[in-house]
């Protein structure tokens, strides 16, 4: 009997090569590709600080109620290894502060520490084969120190204080998940500080994250073990009026202190380009950290789908040669749908469009383009658009031993519900 998806590959794979395209290179690179899932997707931002935690302020805002929330750090984790199973190749996970393991005991953002990390790091070990290493996130938000309005920015020294400390403890846990896992683990930094209506004294809160900032980052880690970046916003809920961490304010901060910027895909307006920036800060910066989302309106954070957005996204990083320098993670947290099905969704979306990506003739496309030939250069890319990538796609699944229809998916993943989440 014919293997008819062999044969698909194949007949795509000549006539990919009819166009100078090697899909046996565009698969390799994927291969290397590592994308850090976020983990507050499968619990609505919650958190394990205490029992029957839930997101209460920051900015952040997770509607929907579907059954299933992962109410523990070892129901996350089962629903991690769940996702982990349909993603081919092998990625990282992404934890914010609030997701130690406390015992019940109250443990306070200024008093973290690596032991509350340590079932992470086992946890990971023992999936080798499918995760890379870990990632971390400080939190900055649901917090009462944080109900304000203002962390990092604070005009109260008191409470700056605590966020200092607690930011610089999470470097620290950052640090130790680089060592553990002998790679290189990023640690972003999100604040939530802003008004909601006019601010007088913008220079004033900027003066102090500054400062606020300065305190944390003195002291040096190694940078075979830590990245840092630092993550810029337009506006959150709360804070339509006025952000201290801007864009402007951020970019300049990271590049004098050999930071990495953050670029989320939801932290813009809907008509600005990220994949335009991310070709301009690489003149720059060494790497970038790219945090995937999808806003709708507004930084909503909905699912990732390979729409217009991802795709210019993809195909920049591609064409600039940045595939090895753009660190890609996911952040978004969607609970008014199957939270399995959200993080299998997106992470596969992203992975899929940067196959697509890998998949364009960018050699010939940029010849003609310096040539000044731009007709040939759009009937190129129209041409593209037709081409039979998800056969790539499908073989890039079956190498990996990873479901590639998502008819199947669909039907384990609500298999798994009915079994696991319902009975929550």
């Amino acid at each position: 009997m014919v293997n008819k998806k062999v044969c698909g590959y194949n007949n795509a794979k000549e006539k990919y090569a009819e166009f100078g395209v090697d899909t046996e290179k565009a698969i390799v690179a994927l291969e290397k590709v590592a994308v850090s899932l976020h983990c507050w997707q499968g619990d609505d931002v919650a958190g394990f600080e205490k029992p029957d935690a839930e997101l209460s302020s920051g900015g952040i805002q997770v509607t929907g109620n579907y059954p299933g929330r992962a109410r523990n750090v070892k129901e996350l984790r089962r629903d991690l290894e769940q996702v982990l199973s349909y993603l081919p190749g092998k990625h990282r996970v992404n934890l914010h502060a609030i997701y130690g393991e406390f015992s019940g005991k109250r443990v306070d953002r200024d008093e973290i520490e690596s032991k509350h990390y340590e079932g992470w790091v086992d946890w990971s070990r023992g999936l080798k084969n499918k995760v890379t290493g870990l990632d971390f996130n400080a939190t900055l938000f649901s917090h009462p120190k944080a109900a304000a309005g203002f962390t990092l920015s604070s005009r109260d020294p008191g409470i700056r204080g605590f966020w200092v400390e607690h930011v610089k403890r999470c470097r620290r846990i950052t640090q130790y998940f680089g060592e553990s896992c002998g790679s290189t683990s990023i640690h972003n930094l999100w604040i939530p500080d802003g008004m909601k209506d006019f601010c007088v004294n913008r220079a004033g809160y900027r003066r102090d994250l500054k400062d606020s900032l300065d305190k944390i980052y003195k002291t040096k880690l190694p940078a075979k073990f830590v990245a840092d970046a630092v993550e810029p916003k337009l506006f959150g809920i709360g804070s339509e009026m006025f952000v201290v961490g801007s864009h402007e304010f951020y970019l300049s901060y990271a590049l004098k202190n050999n930071l990495l910027l953050c670029l989320d895909l939801g932290h813009y307006h809907l008509t600005e380009s990220i994949g335009d920036k991310v070709s301009a800060l690489l003149q720059f910066f060494p790497s970038v950290l790219l945090h995937v989302s999808r806003g709708v309106r507004w930084d909503s954070d909905h699912v990732v789908v390979s729409d217009d957005i991802l795709h210019e996204v993809m195909h920049e990083i591609v064409r600039a040669g940045a595939v090895g320098r753009v660190i890609i993670a996911l952040d978004y947290f969607d609970a008014s749908i199957n939270r399995i099905g959200a993080w299998v969704t997106g992470a596969r979306a992203v992975l899929k469009t940067l196959l697509y990506a890998l998949l364009e003739p960018v050699k010939q496309l940029q010849e003609y383009e310096s040539r000044g030939e731009y007709y040939p250069r759009l009937a190129l890319l129209e041409q593209m658009k037709a081409m039979p990538y998800n056969d790539i796609w499908e073989e890039y699944c079956c190498r990996k031993n990873v479901i590639s229809e998502e008819s199947r998916i669909i039907k384990e993943i609500l298999a798994y519900e009915g079994k696991v989440l319902n009975r929550r």
